[in-house]
């Protein structure tokens, strides 16, 4: 009998490998935020479940509805936004916009937003909500009047990017405040260029501020997240629970990747926007640029209003336009170096984007035009390099584009 299972004995002393092993106790700590990529966690029991979802205890139980990395995230943008109510952090900036439609929107409501803001934003307001009965208004973001002037009784919401997307125009934020007060809709504000360093959206009356995370905030190209947060408690949980059925919930991973971003976010803001004004004066100077958008020159077509709203700090990003047509810009690219032509913005090192073949391709040649895009039209985002190889670079793309017949 002893012989009829002779590896029974060896099995029970080997270790389950199956089970979960906790981190052995210590009395010292991790320097570095812990990843904690966990799908599911496990409860003590069922009572103590109910008192998670019903707000008894705090705990953790599906990784869509919330996890560590995330709030981790969320109270540190928190801070820098001086958030009154604690954010959301979202799959992509685009998942932080859907995620306030989808919880606080319905078939009949309407929207004011501003006529120059991201193209997938335009797409989703002409396109997308339309199909869910929502209607939209575009305005010029520039006098509040013109909000004024678009309010229906059925308006829920304005949207308004503080710095448009790619023109650089800037919002008459407290005088569109001023309206949405007046006729109970929500002013919401996309961030995402200016940043919590140059504005605090909460600080001019905003009810929502949205962050594109994935930019500036994060810094490295790595991650792709969002961030959303209210003024009003009441707004907060519609806004999660669209969210989490919809999916539109972030990884533990990309969390704690723009923490440790958000290390270097002050130092990479600063040296960043300090360059932007040397290249902006830089190409100002250059034969063949026709037209240079940046928030501090003095030919801003909204300087004013940029002295008022952003003081000292008037970002990271360069707009300008070049002569000539599709021939040229292909020259200017391919002869601008290392400088990655790519549709993104923020990254810690400096890149291209031509909004005519990225961001507002979805438009008609004659709807870029009504914005000032043309083929010639390209948005610097400025990185941390060195300031005089990024010129050297800038000229040379200047130059091929005007070698084109």
């Amino acid at each position: 009998m002893a012989n009829d299972h002779p590896t029974s004995k060896s099995n029970h002393n080997r270790p389950n490998l199956v089970r979960r092993t906790p981190f052995p106790a210590s009395v010292s700590q991790a320097v570095g935020t812990p990843l904690q990529p966990a799908v599911v966690y496990a409860s003590p029991d069922a009572s103590a479940l109910d008192d998670q979802y019903e707000g008894r205890a705090a705990g953790y139980t599906y990784a869509r509805e919330g996890h560590p990395n995330a709030d981790v995230l969320a109270a540190k943008i928190d801070a820098l936004d001086s958030a009154p109510v604690p954010g959301i952090v979202l799959g992509s900036g685009m998942g932080a916009i859907s995620a306030v439609y989808l919880g606080l929107l319905r078939a009949g409501d309407h929207i004011v937003a501003g006529d120059q803001l991201y193209g997938r934003s335009l797409r989703l307001l002409t396109q997308d909500l339309p199909r869910f009965g929502i209607e939209c208004t575009f305005v010029d973001a520039g006098h509040a009047e013109n909000v004024a002037a678009a309010m229906r009784p059925e308006t829920k919401l304005v949207l308004v990017e503080v710095v448009s997307n790619p023109t650089l125009r800037i919002a008459d934020l407290d005088g569109i405040a001023a309206v949405t007060a007046g006729h109970d809709a929500l002013l919401m504000v996309d961030n995402t260029f200016t940043t919590p360093r140059a504005l605090r959206g909460f600080d001019h009356g905003a009810d929502i501020v949205i962050h594109s995370v994935t930019k500036l905030l994060a810094g490295h190209s790595d991650v792709t997240l969002g961030y959303a947060a209210v003024a009003d408690p009441a707004l907060r949980q519609p806004i999660v629970d669209a969210a989490v059925t919809w999916g539109l919930t972030p990884s533990p991973w990309d969390c704690w990747m723009a923490e440790r971003g958000l290390h270097s976010f002050d130092l990479r803001f600063e040296r960043a926007q300090r360059t932007a004004g040397l290249i902006a004066e830089h190409l100002g100077g250059l034969a063949g640029v026709e037209a240079v958008i940046y928030p501090a020159r003095p030919d801003h077509p909204d300087a004013d209003r940029a002295a008022a709203l952003l003081g000292a700090n008037p970002g990271n990003m360069v707009s300008f336009r070049i002569s000539g047509g599709r021939a040229q810009a292909n020259a200017f690219i391919r002869g601008a170096g290392e400088i990655p032509f790519a549709p993104t913005l923020g990254d810690v090192g400096t890149t291209l984007s031509h909004p005519a073949s990225s961001s507002h391709r979805g438009l008609t040649e004659q709807g870029r035009a009504a914005l000032g895009i043309n083929e010639g039209f390209f948005r610097l985002s400025v990185g941390i390099e060195e300031p005089n190889l990024l010129m050297d670079e800038l000229t040379a793309a200047v130059a091929a584009a005007r070698a084109v017949p």
